[in-house]
């Protein structure tokens, strides 16, 4: 019996040994996008005095993680790159998990930056240290201090578990999407998929050809658009490779036809009526199936749940050894699950595909601020709020790559990520320039920017389209996603701007106002 649920890939923690805490001057905890980005900008920078903690063996984050059948990228090739790296060798126009993986380790390769990495190392726990203005930061492999501690832990990386009764008593295969279990032969085998999201929608269509029964439970019918992947041509991928305007130009193009959905998204949700259309006309095409046509068929706009791309999924659901099960799941028994209405189908293996603890992730129980509370206690309190998603008062000397409302509904999160780097590094920049021994958002800058924000966010199609989604933290806030457009996130983070925190230098004084910056307060 397999039981990769709670399994998070981290190696088995080693004992503590009694070397002094190793001292850094900037500690990154994570290393996939995030965070292997901001190591390659420290270093260009001339820095190295920095680590990066990685609990995985590898860097790559949620592209090392997920290898379940089918994974694949839903932002086009060209835009899902560093823009300082781009990669003339994409195979097709929507990568591949494999091939997106490679990237990363080449890119880090390519940097050289692995030297700065300790693998298979978790963070177990963080805290400030208000006397000596340092983290202390404990983790599977010995203590750390740094002056300065960013977390680079990516939103999907928590599996996130169906509170179903009974779910531990199954004694068949069960494992999540994100930590599939590769020796599982689900060949010929009775399966359920538990989730219709966007790991199950390139699961599914993977798995229905060599199973006996496909079982797929479906809490609410997601939005599907066409997926427009296609291998790139020989000619076109020696342009790409030997003319580096032609991918640059492709990119741009890319990036201006994704940007445009932030109209309908976050602006004038009516605007979304054209995609609707395509949809329901996909929707139309792939599922002649009238019962199974009205059980696929959302019941709330478009957008407001994250939108996929499949042209392989309508078909799957159509084959004559898959089931679409709405009724919902009472309880999952030793070999087999029941539904609401009490309809007992048996399985042999359980595939979770739930998603992930997004606003509620585990990371946030072990980081402690200045007054000693938690990340999840503060967030707990109040929902999740930042400055810029990149700072979060009462956390001082402490940034933020992924924080509270970076999230995207329609492009690269590579984008996002690359300014918040840039915003990032010119802070640390400026500490050691001013010799600051604290920087911390101040919370009444913090609370202006997120009154401004959820003022944006009302009338969006994420607030207003009629679904209940993971974008929403318990206070019903939406505290997942930027609510314009990126390039406007680009240009508010092109500089650290020190004026929205309070600093003090090494004698515990606040610190004079840096000459050549207009505060912001």
């Amino acid at each position: 019996m397999s039981r990769k649920v709670t399994d998070n890939g981290v190696a088995p923690e080693e004992a503590a040994d009694d070397r002094a805490a190793r001292h850094v001057h900037v500690l990154i905890i994570g290393s996939g996008f995030s965070g292997l980005g901001l190591a390659i900008r420290l270093s260009q920078d001339g820095r190295d005095d920095y680590l990066v903690l990685e609990r995985g063996s590898d860097v790559g984050g949620t592209w090392r993680d997920n290898t379940y059948p089918g994974a694949a990228c839903d932002v086009p090739s060209h835009l899902y790159s560093y823009s300082f790296a781009l990669n003339p060798n994409w195979s097709r126009s929507f990568s591949r998990q494999p091939e997106i993986q490679r990237y990363i380790q080449d890119v880090a390769d390519r940097y050289r930056v692995r030297d700065k990495h300790v693998f298979d190392c978790e963070m177990t726990g963080a805290r400030w240290n208000d006397t000596t203005k340092r983290w202390e930061v404990q983790t599977s492999r010995g203590a750390y201090t740094a002056d300065i501690l960013v977390s680079a832990v990516g939103a999907l990386c928590e599996p996130a578990l169906p509170d179903i009764r009974g779910i531990n008593d199954f004694q068949g295969e069960l494992f999540h999407s994100a930590r599939w279990d590769h020796d599982s032969d689900l060949a010929g085998k009775r399966v359920a998929v538990i989730g219709t999201g966007a790991s199950a929608i390139q699961i599914v269509p993977s798995i229905a050809p060599r199973v006996a029964r496909l079982d797929v439970y479906q809490r609410t019918a997601p939005w599907l658009l066409p997926r427009m992947d296609r291998p790139y041509t020989l000619p076109e991928r020696l342009a790409f490779k030997h003319l580096p305007g032609v991918q640059r130009l492709s990119r741009t193009a890319i990036y201006a036809a994704r940007e445009s959905q932030v109209v309908g998204l976050a602006k004038f949700p009516p605007a979304m009526l054209a995609l609707e259309l395509i949809a329901r006309a996909k929707l139309r095409r792939e599922v002649p199936d009238k019962a199974l046509r009205a059980k696929v068929t959302p019941n709330f706009r478009i957008g407001c749940k994250r939108m996929l791309i499949s042209n392989e999924y309508y078909p799957a659901l159509g084959r004559a050894n898959v089931d679409l099960v709405t009724d919902g799941i009472r309880e999952i028994r030793a070999g087999s699950i029941v539904a609401a209405d009490g309809t007992e189908r048996e399985v042999d293996a359980i595939v979770v595909a739930t998603g992930f603890h997004v606003t509620d992730s585990p990371a946030y129980e072990v980081v402690y601020g200045r007054e000693g509370r938690s990340l999840a206690s503060v967030f707990d309190e109040s929902g999740q709020q930042g400055y810029k998603g990149s700072a979060i008062a009462g956390y001082p000397n402490m940034f933020f790559l992924l924080g509270p409302n970076v999230g995207l509904g329609h492009t690269s999160m590579v984008y996002m990520i690359e300014s918040q780097i840039s915003y990032i590094a010119d802070a640390i920049a400026t500490v050691d320039r001013l010799g600051l021994s604290t920087v911390e958002v101040r919370k009444s800058v913090q609370d202006n920017y997120n009154r401004d924000l959820q003022r944006k966010l009302v009338g969006s199609v994420w607030n207003t389209g009629g679904c209940a989604s993971w974008y929403l933290d318990k206070h019903g806030n939406n505290t997942t996603l930027w609510p314009d457009f990126t390039f406007r996130f680009r240009r508010m983070l092109e500089k650290f701007d020190p004026g929205a925190y309070d600093t003090t230098v090494a004698d515990g004084a606040a610190a004079r106002p840096d000459p050549k910056v207009v505060a912001a307060r």
